[in-house]
């Protein structure tokens, strides 16, 4: 019976790769009775709907989780969970995307199927990519590399070559992109992988075009063109018809180019594919329209792209080069202050996807990777020695077998097989130096990053804020300013400079601890609790520890400062807002779990009508980082309590 089965979705894997009728192949696999076979051929299809028509794709990927939470196909549902989270993230729908990703990783976890493990931990590897987390996205793609390396998958490690390749993309590092997007498509080609060829040579194009070589780019994109067409792939389509209208352009084929652009929009919107992708494409044509003098009509695309960016907030590192080409409109209109304003934006998003320190975090990332393989091939090449060597002794021990006694033959057999144990027992301890020395040295990096980040902040941030502090106090006091205004913006200012400097050695504080104690928490509170007395001298400050609660509780850096941040904003709003003249600050224990309660007498406020400020957001969205949650429970003239779970 499984001879069959296999045969039969072979067969329809290959359906899936020539025919056209998805309709038709959907109604072959809801007459399918083999359940299992009928599960598999619903994502395969699910899969090809999202890129054709997006409202049937995620009707027939629900179809088949029902299909197979009935039937109890864990590999199938896995499967389908997946491709659910491709379809949100094509959607556009960022947060659903993680979700589903997560999930389908827990759960292949837990069932061992590594496979599908590795595809989870591709697709969130782009996740994090197109949020600009390049370091992590490598990380993950990395990950997914070494597991079909380790299952000996090599069609299954094209995603993660092709998508290290766009890392590098990203990072304008032309020549090694092009190298991991080639290595990409000599597996795709090798196993026939017509769809996922159309996304190489769309990458490969690109890194041409960058590289001045417009001419070869061109003729790659005709070919994914062509290639896209023929497998109805029509999201892949609209990306090479934009990189084809740019390179039109590069070659001074300006009409050409606007023609390809405009294409590129109608057919995006008729098939209802990934708007987000848009976003260079009006950038393109608003650069083309400046380059006519044109900026008027060149501003008009560009509130294109900028309302995409509303509608996709995730987007908004994409959005860097719209900001770039309106500054250029704006100084081409004389707007200089718009113009101005425009590029500061630019020059703050590019500092923010690439940095000194994401180039190295890349760096070491791949230098891990290699490192890590390097060794598993010293390691096989040193068994593969002693293998070789133990079949040289194990001829040896024949030739004396047959010329010895039983006793001696059982000697030997016994020295053959200790012999081995130990060289067994070398390798593993030699396997183990290694992890441990690796270990060490990448805790080794991160330390040393630590201090050096600390000291800068402490030694320019720290000395900036307080030279303005001190600047800010001799110009009240030299020229006996009148203008109580003026007066009481300037010292505005100096509050603020002098409240960042106590946030700049909290957040120093926590970078330099790998681990923070629960007593170390429990003094900084404290010390918060004892300077907010001094500044609102008319409240009564009360803070308990119950004798419970485990003083030997050890937070990660990263999760002491979220508790301590959420204390600390959660007095800060009573401070501001509650006119109380209490505030009991109380840390307990119940059934393992700790609580941080902040509670006042204050006019509390009316939950149902008020809106909730960024404060309250920000300490929730801790909360849920700390894999806890937060209450806050109000009642007007009754006071307010927030409560921190953990």
């Amino acid at each position: 019976m499984k001879k069959i089965q296999i045969a039969f979705l072979t067969c329809f894997l290959c359906l899936i790769g020539f025919a056209q009728n998805l309709d038709s192949l959907l109604v072959v696999a809801k007459q399918t009775a083999n359940d299992s076979a009928k599960i598999r051929m619903y994502n395969n299809i699910g899969f090809r709907y999202i890129f054709n028509d997006s409202d049937k794709a995620i009707q027939v990927l629900k179809e088949g989780i029902q299909i197979a939470e009935d039937a109890n196909f864990k590999y199938g549902l896995i499967e389908l969970i997946n491709t659910q989270g491709i379809y949100m993230d094509v959607m556009g729908k960022s947060d659903s995307a993680q979700f589903y990703f997560e999930k389908a990783l827990k759960m292949s976890k837990k069932h061992q199927f590594k496979t599908i493990e590795a595809l989870c931990i591709n697709n969130l590897g782009m996740f994090n990519w197109n949020r600009g987390n390049f370091d992590q996205a490598l990380d993950y793609f990395f990950q997914s590399l070494k597991i079909n390396e380790s299952l000996n998958q090599e069609s299954a490690t094209a995603n993660a070559l092709n998508n290290i390749g766009l890392i590098y993309q990203e990072m304008y590092l032309n020549e090694k992109a092009l190298e991991y997007h080639r290595r990409a498509l000599q597996v795709r080609e090798k196993y026939n992988l017509e769809n996922d060829q159309v996304a190489s040579l769309n990458n490969i194009g690109i890194n041409l075009k960058e590289l001045g070589r417009v001419d070869e780019a061109i003729l790659t994109y005709k070919k994914g063109i062509e290639l896209a067409l023929r497998k109805n792939n029509n999201l892949d389509y609209h990306k090479l018809l934009d990189n084809l209208a740019n390179a039109y352009n590069i070659n001074g084929d300006t009409d050409l180019a606007l023609q390809t652009y405009f294409q590129v929009i109608e057919k995006t919107k008729e098939a209802k594919a990934n708007e987000k992708a848009l976003l260079s494409t009006y950038n393109n044509i608003a650069t083309l329209y400046n380059d006519a003098n044109r900026p008027i009509k060149a501003l008009s695309h560009i509130n294109d792209g900028f309302l995409l960016v509303e509608k996709y907030p995730e987007s908004e590192l994409m959005s860097a080069d719209l900001y770039l080409t309106g500054a250029e409109s704006y100084y081409m209109l004389n707007n200089f202050n718009k113009a101005r304003e425009f590029k500061s934006q630019y020059i703050t998003l590019k500092d923010s996807i690439f940095s000194e320190k994401n180039a190295k975090a890349i760096a070491d990332l791949e230098i891990k990777y290699e490192t890590e393989k390097n060794q598993k091939q010293i390691l096989i090449q040193r068994a593969e020695l002693a293998e070789q060597d133990l079949i040289i002794q194990k001829r040896n021990y024949q030739i004396y077998g047959l010329i010895g006694l039983v006793s001696i033959f059982s000697f030997i057999g016994y020295l053959f097989y200790n012999q081995q144990r130990l060289k067994n027992h070398q390798l593993e301890k030699e396997k183990e130096l290694n992890n441990a020395l690796i270990k060490i040295e990448t805790q080794n990096k991160l330390q040393e990053q630590r201090l050096s980040i600390s000291r800068d902040l402490h030694d320019n941030i720290g000395a900036q804020l307080t030279f303005i502090i001190s600047s800010i106090d001799n110009i009240k006091y030299a020229f006996k300013l009148q203008d109580e205004k003026l007066k009481t913006k300037l010292s505005t200012i100096s509050d603020f400079a002098s409240s960042t400097i106590y946030e700049l050695r909290d957040t120093i504080w926590a970078m330099n601890k790998n681990e923070i104690t629960f007593e170390d928490l429990q003094v900084r509170i404290s010390n918060f609790i004892d300077k907010a007395n001094l500044a609102a001298q008319n409240i009564d400050f009360q803070f308990n520890v119950d004798k419970d609660v485990n003083n030997d509780a050890v937070f990660s850096s990263v999760q002491g400062m979220n508790i301590y941040r959420i204390t600390q904003e959660a007095i800060h709003n009573t401070l501001k807002y509650a006119k109380a003249s209490k505030i009991n600050v109380e840390i307990y224990q119940v059934n393992n779990h700790i609580r941080v309660s902040i509670k006042d007498d204050g006019i509390g406020f009316n939950d149902t009508n008020t809106v909730l400020g960024n404060g309250i957001r920000n300490m929730k969205k801790r909360a849920h980082e700390l894999g806890g949650n937060l209450s806050v429970e109000t009642k007007e003239n009754k006071g307010t309590s927030v409560t921190l779970f953990l």
